[in-house]
C-alpha cells in the first residue's frame, strides 16, 4: 500500500470523525495485517488504541469486513470463538477492508473511539472515498 493512500484514509476518516463529533483512533494496516499508519486524535479514548489496531487486522486477515465477522462469531455461530485467535480479533462494525481500483484487497482500516455504529460509518466513509 503506498503511503500517500495509507495517509489519505487516515485524513478521510479524521475529518469525517471531527464532522460527527468524535476523537478516536484510526488504524490502516497492509494486507497482512501489519501496522502501515496510526492516529490518534486529540483526546480519544486510550482503551480505543488497541480495538482499533485489531479492527483493521481482523479485517486484513479475514478479506471481510469486521462487522460481517460478528454475524458468524455470535454465540453457537459457525465461527464462534474466533475472536481468540491471531492474537485476538474483533467481530463488531468499525473495520473495513480497502481495495485498490481493480478490486484488490491492499489492507484494512480500524476505527474506534465513537459508538460502535459511528465507528462503522467512519470507517466505510473514510475507506471508500
Amino acid at each position: 500500500m503506498f503511503e500517500t493512500t495509507v495517509q489519505d484514509v487516515i485524513a478521510r476518516a479524521r475529518d469525517l470523525a471531527t464532522e460527527q463529533g468524535f476523537s478516536v483512533c484510526i488504524s490502516v494496516v497492509d494486507a497482512s495485517g501489519l501496522q502501515a499508519g496510526f492516529l490518534r486524535m486529540d483526546d480519544a479514548l486510550p482503551g480505543a488504541i488497541e480495538i482499533a489496531i485489531k479492527k483493521a487486522r481482523t479485517a486484513a486477515l479475514f478479506r471481510t469486513d469486521s462487522i460481517e465477522i460478528g454475524v458468524g462469531a455470535q454465540p453457537g455461530g459457525p465461527i464462534y470463538s474466533l475472536e481468540f485467535t491471531n492474537g485476538g480479533m474483533i467481530s463488531f462494525g468499525g473495520g473495513v477492508v480497502l481495495h485498490d481500483t481493480q478490486g484488490k484487497v491492499i489492507g484494512a482500516l480500524g476505527i474506534s473511539g465513537a459508538t460502535v455504529e459511528a465507528d462503522q460509518v467512519i470507517a466505510v466513509g473514510a475507506a471508500r472515498p
